[in-house]
């Protein structure tokens, strides 16, 4: 059974591995240029990287949850490995705000300051019929080129939400499998121990039998 704790401690290492990965990422992203298809794939992977650790941290936690039924522990044990869960799982959140206020102003460079109706009256007022229809032909030309790049960022949040759903999809399997190891383990102890108490039964009736 010590390979049970094992089992927990190797997976919240490699959680870990994973957090320290995703920290790297969220500060490079601060360093991107403002615009261009290597910022937009930089964001999509390292969401995707974070909705994965967020998926790994829960698995540990219901894994946590079951430790002391598989495996005697201290209660001293039980809550260190809840202090470091909760230690990440913060890091985690701490590290999707950073990467949202990076978004969020990545996604203003990205498209722009919206044009106030004000300063688009002020331009336009000193500007004769043919240059109010160059104006608007290059406000219209940036709406375009802003609804471009909008589409380029949904089509690849689409491909970000589909890797998401097979990551689940392959988590929900494990945990499935880890449940069937579960109950297997807990039959084959039962059968150990009636099999140990007849054992024991059947030697204290040699003894007794012997004795006569």
């Amino acid at each position: 059974m010590a390979s049970r704790s094992d089992s927990w401690m190797r997976e919240y290492n490699e959680a870990s591995k994973l957090a320290d990965e995703i920290s790297s990422m969220v500060s490079e992203a601060s360093t991107l240029p403002p615009t261009g298809p290597q910022t937009q794939r930089h964001f999509s992977a390292t969401r995707r990287k974070i909705t994965i650790l967020k998926t790994k941290l829960e698995s540990l936690e219901s894994l946590l949850a079951k430790l002391p039924s598989l495996q005697p522990m201290t209660p001293k044990e039980m809550n260190r490995r809840k202090d470091l869960l909760a230690n990440l799982q913060s890091k985690v959140n701490q590290m999707a705000n950073t990467l949202n206020s990076y978004s969020a102003s990545y996604r203003d460079r990205l498209l722009g300051a919206d044009t106030k109706s004000d300063d688009v009256i002020k331009r336009a007022s000193n500007m004769d019929n043919h240059g109010i229809v160059g104006f608007q032909r290059q406000i219209m030309k940036e709406q375009d080129e802003g609804l471009e790049k909008l589409e380029e960022t949904v089509i690849s949040t689409k491909h970000i939400a589909l890797a998401v759903n097979e990551e689940l999809n392959l988590h929900t399997r494990l945990l499935d499998s880890l449940d069937d190891h579960v109950e297997a383990t807990g039959s084959r102890l039962q059968v150990a121990f009636m099999l140990l108490c007849c054992y024991e039964l059947s030697s204290e009736h040699q003894i007794y039998i012997s004795s006569e």
